[in-house]
């Protein structure tokens, strides 16, 4: 991807929006004098601005200086930021993208202009180490704005376009689901303690285990059952292990555990 002539304004640097300025610039595709990252304090910026990005505690100054714009704060900041900031938009300028959980394009719109091109999107914080898996949505933005969004987070790990009305399931899957993998792993690790390994031995073993499985996934291509069907033999200790976890309700903690937190992401916004 080329090198856009265009100004990103990413409002609300924290974790997911920092990790993305980072992405872009390690990427070749912005320069960091082509990123305007903003926080509420001074302080907070001064390391920002001496690694070279362009820095603001004025987010309507760093929209109207912008062509692409970032929404990164917490769902309960959001009507306060686009109070300050929806006089400073242009329609034919402005490329809005929203990485706030529980907001809707119509949100952003109904505020800031209905002409307004927003597009969403969900990251997850393995974006620091660029490997999020991000789901991008809009509901008038055109097929341009998603591939020029889509390619901004390809940046910093994989990218997948979903319709709107999915992205609060998406919220759980892979934005809360790396709570539950995690805890999956922390899991494993505690297993491999109790039958002898020291802990940072086991946690070490427990999560390559867990990545060389999601691997054989993305890499094959496979399905989950047909590698649980190569380590598992008659009689044999995989499938009493699995077995025993199922009795005990695996699969179905985890299918509760996710269909609740979507009901749960469903309401961050409406909720405030």
């Amino acid at each position: 991807m080329k090198k856009p002539a265009q100004r990103i304004a990413i409002l609300g640097s924290g974790n997911i929006g920092l990790s993305l300025a980072k992405g872009l610039v390690k990427a070749g595709i912005f320069e960091r004098s082509h990123i305007t990252l903003t926080r509420r304090t001074k302080t907070a910026l001064a390391s920002l601005a001496d690694a070279g990005f362009l820095t603001s505690t004025d987010n309507l100054a760093a929209v109207k200086q912008a062509d692409i714009v970032v929404l990164a704060v917490l769902p309960q900041q959001f009507n306060k930021l686009l109070e300050e900031i929806k006089s400073g938009f242009d329609p034919e300028k402005h490329l809005v993208i929203s990485v706030i959980s529980g907001v809707c394009c119509s949100d952003i719109r109904e505020q800031a202009g209905s002409e307004l091109r927003v597009v969403r999107a969900m990251p997850n914080t393995a974006i620091g180490i660029g490997q999020s898996m991000t789901c991008i949505a809009t509901d008038r933005a055109t097929d341009e704005d998603l591939a020029l969004v889509e390619a901004l987070f390809n940046t910093v790990g994989v990218s997948i376009q979903i319709n709107e009305d999915l992205m609060t399931s998406a919220t759980a899957l892979c934005a809360c689901g790396i709570a539950f993998f995690l805890r999956s792993i922390r899991a494993a690790s505690q297993g491999g303690t109790e039958i002898g390994f020291h802990a940072h031995d086991a946690l070490k073993m427990a999560a390559q285990t867990a990545k060389g499985a999601a691997d054989l996934l993305l890499q094959l291509s496979s399905h989950p059952e047909q590698e649980i069907d190569k380590v598992t033999s008659p009689k044999g200790c995989t499938i009493a292990g699995l077995n025993e976890m199922e009795h005990n309700g695996f699969s179905s903690a985890m299918i509760k555990g996710i269909k609740l937190s979507a009901e749960k992401a469903g309401q961050l916004y409406k909720d405030e």
